[in-house]
């Protein structure tokens, strides 16, 4: 199905539950196909009697799922959510700066602010990926000269690196500010400590206008045993896998009632 130019849900009767006739007729598709989307979950709706309803706002939430942008900061747009806590794992450092770039990008969109956690020892180092970010679309020089986005050092315990977010969090709150923040998990990483982080790090997300995306190079996931892989995946809300061949984004939902 493609709903490319298709017009906005402006233009279906204005009623909060909408009717089969209604939306198949503005997807200009047939009765039995809604009824499928319905019965296998893709369109999630409510049975009224022996009939099938569906709310607007749900409907407006399944085409923008399904709309494919042809860019990585489009795609990510209709990933991310906020708040939202997402796992990256990305082939090389040339595809996790595509990665930050464009999860920058989509937070720039949404006015949020923009915060990096980074190794500073070298300052070469921050340099260049503010180098690989500028040649990825994201404006850094713009964006840090205007207070939106900041780049902190990577020290201290995991207890340190969340007071320090949960203060930002309050404060960007007061501006009507989302913040969206991006870890990156490597060079010899003390899991449990990352895990420990991950947690709080949940707790905070809770409630706010957070987002976090924590990404780790593939090399280093792979030495990883399967088990801890699961670990990790399932403390986060989504994942996101950037490679030379391609993309993929999913989602972790709960276990579907019996």
């Amino acid at each position: 199905m493609d709903l490319k130019g298709m017009p906005g849900v402006g233009n279906l009767p204005q009623k909060e539950l909408l009717d089969v006739d209604d939306v198949a007729s503005f997807l200009g598709v047939g009765h039995v196909t809604i009824w499928r989307w319905c019965r296998e979950g893709a369109l999630p709706c409510i049975k009224v009697g022996r009939a099938w309803r569906l709310r607007r706002e749900v409907l407006e939430e399944f085409l923008r799922s399904s709309e494919r942008s042809q860019t990585l900061t489009g795609r990510l747009r209709n990933f991310l959510e906020v708040p939202d806590n997402v796992l990256a794992i990305a082939q090389d450092w040339e595809t996790m700066c595509r990665l930050d770039a464009a999860f920058f990008r989509v937070a720039e969109a949404n006015g949020g602010t923009l915060v990096k956690y980074v190794n500073l020892e070298e300052e070469e180092y921050l340099d260049e990926l503010r180098q690989k970010l500028e040649e990825a679309g994201l404006e850094v020089s713009r964006l840090e000269g205007e207070g939106r986005m900041r780049f902190i050092a990577e020290t201290g315990p995991p207890g340190e690196r969340v007071k320090t977010l949960r203060r930002i969090i309050s404060e960007e709150a007061q501006e009507g500010r989302s913040v969206w923040v991006n870890f990156n998990w490597e060079n010899e990483l003390d899991l449990e400590a990352a895990l420990e982080q991950q947690e709080e790090i949940t707790r905070l997300i809770k409630g706010s206008r957070f987002v976090v995306k924590t990404t780790v190079p593939e090399e280093e996931l792979d030495e990883w045993p399967g088990s801890l892989q699961r670990r990790v995946q399932v403390h986060h809300a989504g994942t996101m896998w950037l490679s030379q061949a391609g993309l993929s984004l999913s989602r972790v939902s709960p276990p579907p009632a019996l």
